[in-house]
């Protein structure tokens, strides 16, 4: 794929990358349709899923927001702090724990993160993850659903600040994560000194589409369930939004406040969504050319941005090709560090 102006275009190589696909959210807001298809079947495991079936030692701290505790981990130590936000549906174990192969563990993000830099995750009311069929269960306390991104801001602010978690931050958002990310900076941009957006929703898609194809698009997210709370037995609801609703928000807060020069680093799937058939007017081809369309315009939000595409990764590229990942939130660490490293590509790994 041809660089863009503005934007800086790596493919990332394969090594050590999982080649099987596995989307793993919940009713969210979801990049394009195949992507909200694959949720709907997740938050029917949800539904049938033992509750307690997966177990695992957690070591993070429930943090008192006003009535209700959320779930927050840390590791490492150094500035600037890193804050991971997962896609929707997906809790922080999508950034600690290898979920395609568990009896073989890769590094994953979080743990690799905390070697160069102080790291948060956490977990969004009704978040889970999946290894095999059983089911890690949320671990934030249970809230009404759905909602929207603007909820989701307000929270993230109200967790860091409860937590007296150090700023400025980094954020490190997949998924509709991004889309938080994006409107979390947009509205405390004294907070927000780098991004790293990975395959991230983001209002552009209705940009880069013809409006009658960007109608299409929303008709048939509603017709896959977006919007319909599911119930995760033994906790509550599970996350849900509703596909595009907080585009016009989004929109008017980033041109109130738009991104001021910044380390951003974005990265986009390399193996196409799985669809079949013309759904609602839209070939494979065509819905793929929009998305990837939408992230590389994330990559010009800012001056040298830098744009790679994950070649062995479906949606969730941080379990897929951790090792980019990590590397991206590298590079965005020491462009923070020391400016000069990013504008002069000095910290880019260059072919």
């Amino acid at each position: 794929m041809a660089a863009e102006r503005g934007s800086r275009v790596r493919t990332a190589p394969g090594a050590g990358a999982i080649s099987r696909r596995t989307a793993l959210q919940v009713g969210a807001t979801a990049l394009a349709t195949s992507a909200l298809a694959v949720a709907s079947r997740e938050s029917g495991r949800a539904q049938e899923a033992t509750p307690g079936a997966a177990e695992k030692a957690d070591s993070g701290a429930m943090i008192d927001i006003g009535g209700r505790s959320i779930y927050l981990e840390s590791a490492g130590a150094g500035d600037p702090t890193v804050v991971l936000v997962a896609g929707g549906g997906s809790s922080a174990r999508y950034w600690t724990d290898d979920l395609l192969q568990p009896d073989a563990p890769r590094q994953m993000v979080m743990p690799a993160v905390a070697e160069f830099a102080h790291v948060f995750a956490y977990d969004r009311p009704g978040t889970y993850a999946f290894i095999g069929e059983d089911i890690f269960l949320p671990r934030s306390d249970a809230i009404p659903q759905p909602r929207t991104t603007e909820d989701m801001v307000d929270e993230l602010h109200a967790l860091l600040q409860a937590a007296e978690v150090p700023g400025p931050y980094i954020l490190v958002g997949h998924s509709q994560g991004g889309f938080v990310s994006r409107l979390y900076a947009a509205t405390y941009p004294d907070e927000v000194i780098g991004l790293v957006l990975i395959d991230a929703y983001s209002e552009l898609i209705e940009d880069v589409m013809p409006p009658e194809k960007w109608q299409a698009l929303v008709r048939l997210n509603q017709e896959m369930g977006s919007g319909v709370v599911p119930e995760i037995p033994g906790y509550g609801d599970a996350e849900t939004t509703v596909y595009g609703a907080s585009n016009a928000v989004v929109r008017a807060a980033v041109a109130a406040s738009p991104l001021p020069p910044m380390p951003l680093g974005v990265l986009s799937h390399g193996k196409p969504f799985e669809i079949s058939g013309d759904m609602q007017g839209f070939t494979p081809e065509e819905l793929e050319a929009f998305l990837q369309a939408a992230n590389e315009a994330q990559a010009r939000l800012v001056p040298d941005g830098r744009f790679w595409v994950a070649s062995e990764s479906g949606h969730n590229i941080h379990q897929d090709q951790p090792e980019l990942v990590i590397e991206a939130i590298r590079q965005v660490v020491a462009g923070v560090r020391n400016p000069d490293t990013w504008y002069a590509l000095e910290s880019c790994c260059q072919e």
